[in-house]
Order: structure tokens, then C-alpha cells, then sequence
């Protein structure tokens, strides 16, 4: 098949990218670069395969394409705070222009949406009954709320056009190829323990987490999308639970590093717990997730190593 993935050159996107080449399809990566990087798919640009296009999905473009996996958004709240508007308008205008392909030659559609669209939740772990509580006036809005059309317009095409759409709510995800700078838990831990500087929890470190780790990530998309029938929503990520404070521990024990742990305020609208309940993804897909949090973590870090050892 002729795959086009938005947001390609991304930390989940080049992954994915890697493992569509893999499975013998044509894959288009398309991405402006925002917070995407070019060393994430350097090693695939020689592929007869692999085509690379430079574009920002809020502008149109017309590609022949018979699946479109849409993961085109920055997802970390450093970048997606950096330029607000931009961030609702490559989510909602993205979305349309994706949905629009699509629609126009018979593609099936994936939209990579996320657990803020629960926000703070008052339910726990969260399924994908549940409608949310999400601030719409907060700074996490541009993000959350921008997720949470993408979801509506897809559901829209669906019920209007008959566009054959998918639904995934990606939960915490990590692994290599995640970016230094982008202010999440997994990489300022890692890259803070191994460089023996302070590791900052903010608050009391008592909020929990859920890590998957990426190609467990990739395995649930791929099988989402090929799976006849089913939109979703449908919930991918790690059941398994730890609170920021142990996670913090787990790092500096296993990198071996002397850092210690310094508290810092909680940000605003922080969600104080995120869970998935992933009784849907395995009953619909078969899928859980694999790879031990330990095990994946120690890839993570010899990743990080291997770029602070080549900066």
C-alpha cells in the first residue's frame, strides 16, 4: 500500500515510518520540522520506498494515498505552549485537510489523539466512555481542546461522508528518538540523571503516570488500522501505574547516576493521575503492551548516552 504518515519525521512518527517500511509499503512522511527531526529519518531517505515531503498540514496538499496515519501535532506542553493558536490550528485544520484526501480517494484514515482529551480525570483508570473534564480556557487547551475537535471531525466525516476513519487516545510513550528538549518526564529524567544534575518532581511527586514504550505503541496502531469495522476510540498505553516520585527513583537507580531530587511547584491543570483501562484494545485488537517499563527504560537510556556521548 501507498501510506502517508503526517508528523513522520516525529519520535512516534519515524518509528512508525520504520515499521511500514518494513511490512514492503510506500510511505510518505510528511512533516514541517516544528518539533520533527531530520535525524530521526536520515537513515531511511535512500529507501526506493520512502519519500520525504516538507509541508505543514494547516496548508492543503493533494497525494494519492490508501491510508493516512495523521500524527501531526507537537504533543509536548514545552512546544505545544510555544505557539498556542498554531498548535489548535494544525490539530483542527490538519485534521480537515487530511480528512478532506481521504475522502476524496477512498483512503482510511488514522487520527493519533490523546489522553488529555480526559484531562484531569474524575474517573480512574479512564475508558473510552469517558467524556473528560478538561479546562477549555487553560494553558493545556490549545492541545487538549485541539485533540478533542480533531476527534468530533473525524466521527463527523464518518457519519456524513462515510469516511472510513480511526481513533487512538495515546497514552505516556516513550523510547529512543524522543526529543532532549522537550520538557517530558521520561527525557528530563534521563537526560538529568545522566548529566548528575538535579532531577525536578514538581509538587509532591505523588501524581501517577502509565510509560509505553514506542514499538509497543506502533504494534497497537498498525493493528487499529487494519482491524475491518472498528472506529474506536480505543485506548493505547501502559495500565501499569507509578507515581512521578518512584519513576524518578527507578531512573537514578538504573542509570547509576548521583543526582538528587529537588520539588518544584505543580504546573497548572496537571493531571494528578493517568491510567488507561486497555479492556477494549485487547478485546478489539488483541493488544497489550510487551516490553517492561525496566527494559525499556534501558534502551531509552542507552539512546540518550549515545547522543550525549556524540553532541
Amino acid at each position: 500500500m501507498r501510506i502517508l504518515v503526517t508528523g513522520g519525521a516525529g519520535f512516534i512518527g519515524s518509528h512508525l515510518c520504520e515499521r511500514l517500511l518494513k511490512e514492503g509499503h510506500d510511505v510518505i512522511c510528511l512533516d514541517n520540522f516544528f518539533t520533527g527531526s531530520k535525524r530521526n529519518i536520515a537513515h531511511m531517505l535512500e529507501h526506493r520506498s520512502f519519500e520525504l515531503i516538507r509541508h505543514d498540514v494547516t496548508e492543503p496538499i493533494l497525494l494519492e494515498v490508501d491510508r493516512i496515519y495523521n500524527l501531526a501535532c507537537p504533543a509536548s506542553p514545552i512546544h505545544y505552549q510555544y505557539n498556542p493558536v498554531k498548535t489548535t490550528k494544525t490539530s483542527v485544520m490538519g485534521a480537515i485537510n487530511m480528512l478532506g484526501i481521504a475522502k476524496r480517494v477512498r483512503a482510511r484514515i488514522l487520527q493519533a489523539s490523546t489522553s488529555e482529551v480526559y484531562g484531569d480525570p474524575q474517573v480512574h483508570p479512564q475508558t473510552e466512555a469517558y467524556w473528560g473534564n478538561v479546562n477549555t480556557l487553560g494553558l493545556r487547551s490549545c492541545y487538549d481542546e485541539g485533540k478533542r475537535v480533531a476527534e468530533t471531525l473525524m466521527m463527523d466525516y464518518h457519519r456524513q461522508n462515510h469516511v472510513d476513519v480511526r481513533i487512538i487516545r495515546i497514552f505516556n510513550t516513550y523510547g529512543p528518538k524522543m526529543a532532549e528538549n522537550d520538557g517530558r518526564v521520561v527525557s528530563n529524567f534521563i537526560l538529568q540523571a545522566l548529566k548528575g544534575e538535579d532531577i525536578t518532581v514538581y509538587g509532591e511527586g505523588e501524581q501517577t503516570r502509565s510509560f509505553c514504550f514506542v514499538s509497543d505503541l506502533v504494534e497497537g496502531m498498525v493493528r487499529m488500522m487494519e482491524t475491518p469495522g472498528f472506529t474506536g476510540p480505543v485506548n493505547l498505553g501502559n495500565p501499569a501505574e507509578t507515581t512521578i516520585l518512584e519513576f524518578a527513583k527507578k531512573i537514578i537507580a538504573l542509570t547509576g547516576s548521583t543526582s538528587r531530587i529537588v520539588y518544584r511547584p505543580l504546573p497548572a491543570d496537571d493531571p494528578k493521575q493517568r491510567q488507561p483501562d486497555i479492556t477494549l484494545a485487547k478485546q478489539m485488537l488483541g493488544w497489550e503492551p510487551k516490553v517492561s517499563v525496566d527494559d525499556g527504560l534501558k534502551q531509552t537510556i542507552d539512546y540518550f548516552r549515545s547522543v550525549l556521548t556524540s553532541a
